[in-house]
């Protein structure tokens, strides 16, 4: 079966090319629960094949996930808490949900932008709390293209060296997804012990 959906995939993306890449991490990035394991990593496997650029595919990718997050920013900047809260169910944003963004958000601040893109079930909605914080653009987009860069390095990386070995990728994917959570903590701890030298 997994075997079936990489291939409908690739065949999908060999057909929709960079913009299909750039259209569907920016759903990825915004309210749509779609993994980019399944955008990216055949991405790097047709890469592989020399079907697609390397370069071209991790830089087509992080503009599609900066694209969504900053389609995130603006709209919690513009419509406002009250509104996320009331109509956010229907976004697949549940007020619980709204609110754990916000404490993460507060407790970590504007490098949660950064680390948030790395942490599965919160990279694509840490925009959210960003956006009502109105938190600088300049920092937002550099942030959340520093921690979407690192992710879609990995996911392709994996597509690329990996090649058809579908198997092997959901191995290599679970110790790559706990390589970025200890990044994640490492750079915090870091940004952290900077603050305080401060």
């Amino acid at each position: 079966m997994i075997h079936d959906i990489v291939q409908s995939l690739l065949i999908a993306i060999g057909d929709l090319g960079y913009w299909g890449i750039f259209l569907l991490m920016f759903l990825e990035s915004t309210f749509f629960p779609f993994p980019s394991e399944i955008i990216m990593v055949p991405a790097g496997y047709l890469a592989f094949q020399g079907e697609m650029n390397l370069g071209g595919v991790i830089l087509i990718g992080i503009l599609g996930s900066v694209a969504g997050a900053l389609f995130n920013y603006y709209l919690a900047r513009s419509v406002g808490r009250s509104f996320l809260l009331r109509y956010g169910r229907y976004l697949f944003i549940s007020s619980q949900t709204l609110e754990k963004l916000e404490q993460f958000f507060t407790k970590h601040g504007e490098l949660s932008t950064f680390n948030g893109r790395l942490i599965p079930g919160i990279r694509q909605l840490i925009s959210l709390p960003a956006g009502l914080a109105r938190m600088p653009i300049g920092r937002f987009a550099l942030y959340t293209a520093l921690g979407a860069g690192i992710w879609v390095v990995v996911l392709v990386a994996l597509g690329y060296l990996l090649g058809s070995q579908e198997e092997r990728i959901a191995t290599y994917l679970q110790e790559a997804t706990l390589i970025a959570l200890l990044f994640v903590a490492g750079s915090t701890l870091l940004y952290l012990y900077y603050q305080k030298r401060r």
